[in-house]
């Protein structure tokens, strides 16, 4: 029983529409899910991905319209990785931001691998990394993407962790989940210091977690263009009561098992306080609409179905977002 690698990445926005022109317009990704917080369902839930929104290729956001600007620091998530593949399709990306007037660095190698650091339009971290020979496969870019197929984004390469204490999270991460640790690199910005590799299944971009230990810095006060959480990939719906059984048996509170309608769910929180989520890889996203016309209209669980005309009433268009080229 092992985690294959990253579910998904959940981060806040406080602009839907915005939002939605970038991460489609600009990366190229597709709105595999327009769909409602289903605990909060007066905002929305957006869930972009590869062609039909594969597991471990999606990256999703709430929109919470008031949230304050995200304020980093340590218990959080501070940056999240999206694969590429080759030199070539960094050196398209780094062009296209440049056009695009997109926040970002210069290509440097991070952890044996190219990696071009970016910023979204919210402050949000990311960084494109080339996932040439990684040993787990990437999604498939979706075919009417803005973007060529051979430089688009194929899915989640690594989150990285910023905590005030590595040993916890370590703990945690390889005693409890599985993981091993595969190595670190110097941190790309000052004070000196290694970022930790943590890998599991096969490990490389797609299953990959990033561990920066910063003691100096203060508790990060999560809003827009923050991280809530991070999700991994259990591949079958036996083995997620297992993990549930084994993470109570290591005295970690959850959440207990809920039903996610697309997947099914456990949260918890590591030492450091970052959330942490164990999703299923099914049922997946064409359980209620077509792969052709997926994200396309407003898509609700079964149980806020009922809602629906008071829940749309309540929720902004996401069409008035202006076109990049």
């Amino acid at each position: 029983m092992e985690l294959t690698g990253l579910h998904h990445v959940s981060a806040l926005t406080a602009q839907a529409a915005n939002n939605f022109d970038f991460y489609t317009r600009a990366l190229g990704l597709r709105l595999v899910k327009k769909t409602v917080n289903q605990d909060d369902p007066s905002s929305y839930h957006l869930f972009y991905g590869d062609e039909v929104g594969h597991p471990g290729t999606e990256l999703t956001f709430f929109d919470i319209p008031q949230a304050a600007a995200n304020r980093p620091g340590y218990s959080s998530i501070s940056r999240i990785a999206l694969r590429v593949t080759g030199q070539d399709a960094l050196a398209f990306w780094a062009d296209r931001f440049a056009t695009l007037g997109v926040e970002h660095d210069a290509i440097s190698d991070e952890a044996g691998r190219r990696t071009l650091a970016f910023r979204d339009p919210e402050g949000q971290r990311l960084a494109l990394v080339d996932d040439t020979d990684a040993p787990l496969p990437g999604g498939t870019p979706w075919a009417r993407s803005v973007t060529p197929t051979a430089v688009g984004i194929r899915g989640l390469g690594a989150v990285t962790l910023t905590v005030r204490a590595l040993e916890p999270t370590e703990r945690v991460l390889t005693e409890v989940m599985g993981f091993t640790r595969r190595g670190g690199y110097a941190a790309p910005d000052g004070p000196q210091r290694e970022i930790v590799v943590f890998g599991t299944g096969v490990g490389g971009p797609g299953a990959e977690v990033h561990v920066d230990q910063r003691s100096d810095l203060g508790r990060e006060a999560l809003g827009r263009g923050g991280v809530h959480h991070v999700a991994f990939r259990v591949p079958t719906f036996e083995q997620h009561l297992e993990w549930l059984d084994k993470l109570e048996a290591a005295h970690l509170r959850t959440s207990g098992l809920i039903d996610r309608y697309y997947f099914r769910s456990i949260y918890f929180r590591e030492p450091n306080g970052i959330l942490f989520e164990l999703a299923t890889d099914g049922p997946g996203f064409v359980t209620d609409e077509d792969e052709a016309h997926l994200g396309e209209g407003l898509a609700l669980p079964p149980f806020l179905e009922p809602h629906r005309a008071v829940i749309e009433a309540n929720l902004r268009p996401l069409d008035t977002a202006v076109a990049r080229p």
